[in-house]
């Protein structure tokens, strides 16, 4: 069985997780910890620990789970004190504070969702996304670097405060990769931050897997191409394939195109 890392974040990756689900493979998504925005920006800031919202994407990309329970685990409020908040970021919350751990509230959810997969927090530090872009603006937290008056604008500097530690499952699980995945997604905002974490671009490095970009099917900075994207990009990693956005018409065609690359 092939052992399939997906690196990112945001509502690409589980695009990727669900085309590839079905297929004789173990997948492995390592989540970015730096968002801060919407319902899990809120449960972030109220009490503390990590964001919920990227792994909640995932859980339920990976889930064998009844439509029904995966369907409440996206469940939005629209009203009321709760509007916004959705019920699986409020549900993850909930389990890592009787457990005590964001890690064993994941745990916890896997069992209830019947996870096919690890979901692996990039890291387990409290951490904020910063960015300088070229007009010389400075943006603190992932949410104003993507909102719309920035996230089209190219980004000349872009680290984490403070520094990050990485989870070690996820060192682990790259080494023994044999594909690593990077994308689609927010460049900046939900794939890059991933590699500011300490010793992860270098874990990618060394590892043997290929690996694969694929681009994103609408383009978020202005003038960028998808050239422009995958250069980016190997500031980062190495890339061994780059797939055009067109894979992603269907999931038929978005697994094929991954497994037959």
């Amino acid at each position: 069985m092939k052992n399939i890392v997906c690196i990112g974040g945001g509502t690409g990756m589980p695009r990727v997780l669900t085309a590839l689900k079905p297929h004789d493979v173990h997948l492995s998504a390592i989540v970015t910890m730096a968002d801060d925005g919407g319902s899990a920006g809120v449960l972030r800031e109220e009490y503390g620990g990590l964001p919920p919202g990227d792994v909640r994407r995932v859980l339920v990309a990976l889930s064998d789970a009844d439509q029904s329970l995966k369907d409440l685990f996206l469940y939005r409020f629209q009203e009321g004190g709760l509007k916004d908040h959705v019920v699986g970021n409020i549900i993850l919350k909930a389990l890592e504070l009787k457990h005590g751990s964001f890690l064993q509230a994941i745990k916890e959810a896997r069992k209830v969702l019947q996870v096919k997969g690890d979901v692996i927090p990039v890291t387990l530090d409290y951490v904020r996304l910063c960015a300088t872009f070229k007009n010389g603006v400075t943006v603190q937290g992932e949410k104003n670097i993507s909102d719309v008056e920035h996230c089209t604008l190219p980004i000349e500097k872009i680290w984490l405060d403070p520094q990050a530690t990485p989870n070690p499952k996820a060192l682990e699980v790259i080494e023994k990769a044999d594909m690593i995945i990077v994308g689609p997604g927010g460049l900046y905002y939900s794939l890059i931050p991933n590699f500011l974490v300490d010793g992860i671009s270098d874990a990618v490095k060394a590892s043997k897997a290929k690996k694969i970009y694929i681009a994103n099917i609408k383009n978020q900075i202005d003038g960028f191409t998808p050239e422009d994207y995958a250069r980016e990009m190997k500031k980062y990693i190495p890339l061994d394939v780059v797939l055009p956005a067109t894979v992603q018409k269907d999931s038929t065609t978005l697994a094929h195109a991954i497994l037959t690359s």
